[in-house]
């Protein structure tokens, strides 16, 4: 958004959510002072009740906002971790393979809330899943070393692979 975040961290931050593999949550805080608690951070200005029960809503944690997150299972702890990265309504969303030790109900479930994000917010998925890339994304970006070696659909990725032609993800 025209934002360079060297110049303006602070400013173009507000515009990026993120969840580490790890989600940053505070095991004795509830839910919902857990977001309270991110919203006040992140210095949000939507209004707070409005913008936080949509997120609860969204992320289907209704049921648990008033437990303590320590008392959550890691799949709930994943998706409190999703909620905060959400806080502030960013454009764009950064996950860090969201679904690294959940059981496969828990991973559907997470893939699909990711791929309804994807419709409001753009999504940044880093995962050596493939799987996982395969279900959620509609464009793959593969960086060896840091340099870009791949960028394209799933289909024309795999169109392009024969067996002359391979490329290995580590």
């Amino acid at each position: 958004n025209g934002i360079n975040i060297l110049e303006d961290p602070i400013e173009a931050k507000r515009h990026i959510g993120f969840l580490p593999e790890q989600p940053p949550v505070y095991p004795d805080m509830t839910v919902s002072e857990y977001l309270n608690f991110v919203y006040e951070l992140k210095g949000v200005k939507l209004p707070r009740e409005e913008h936080l029960s949509g997120i609860i809503t969204s992320v289907r944690l209704s049921e648990v906002k008033n437990r303590l997150i320590k008392n959550l299972s890691k799949g709930y702890k994943q998706r409190v971790g999703i909620a905060q990265a959400l806080v502030g309504d960013p454009e764009i969303i950064i996950f860090d393979e969201p679904t690294v030790g959940l059981d496969p109900k828990q991973i559907i479930e997470i893939r699909n809330l990711i791929k309804s994000l994807s419709e409001q917010h753009t999504i940044i998925l880093s995962s050596h899943i493939l799987t996982e890339v395969q279900a959620v994304c509609d464009r793959i970006v593969v960086i060896n070393e840091g340099k870009l070696v791949a960028d394209d659909t799933e289909s024309n990725l795999s169109n392009k692979l024969s067996k002359d032609n391979r490329f290995t993800v580590r």
